[in-house]
């Protein structure tokens, strides 16, 4: 079947097998390898896309299911300014160890803040929970994503 869905601002029209699931048309089709394969179950989350501007996990929605969508990837997150915030600060606050979660924390992260100026800490782990990272404690994850929701709202008051 012939879908088009948007990812990362480009229109990508492809003829896809009706099974096909997103994760793998991203991967294999567009070629985007930071959406990562991780469990199959929607219970890592590793492989997190927007879909619209909200979090979806990539393992259990087809590719057809997304035609006419706007889909961001990790890859989508850096603008012509440079790195999201997100990205920058994850760097800085460590929120990253092997970086195999680090895309779809990335994600739910940039989703959070973008509705929610000033998270706490449990609203930044209610909103993570569905992403599991097996090299940490969460800590510099969390700090990470407050950090990035402050430099949002810095860069939105123009200072």
């Amino acid at each position: 079947m012939e879908i088009t869905i948007t990812i990362n601002g480009s229109d990508h029209a492809s003829d896809v097998e009706p099974r096909t699931l997103l994760v793998d048309h991203i991967r294999r089709t567009v070629g985007l390898t930071g959406t990562h394969v991780g469990c199959d179950t929607t219970s890592c989350g590793a492989c997190t896309v927007l879909m619209d501007g909200k979090p979806v996990k990539a393992c259990t929605v087809l590719a057809a299911q997304a035609d006419g969508t706007e889909v961001t990837t990790v890859e989508g997150l850096k603008t012509a300014d440079g790195l999201h915030p997100i990205q920058s600060a994850f760097t800085d606050d460590h929120g990253l160890q092997c970086g195999f979660c680090t895309p779809g924390m990335m994600l739910v992260g940039a989703s959070l803040i973008a509705e929610n100026a000033d998270p706490s800490d449990d609203e930044v782990r209610w909103a993570i929970s569905g992403n599991l990272c097996r090299c940490t404690g969460y800590i510099n994850i969390v700090k990470a994503i407050q950090t990035a929701a402050a430099r949002v709202a810095e860069s939105s008051n123009g200072s």
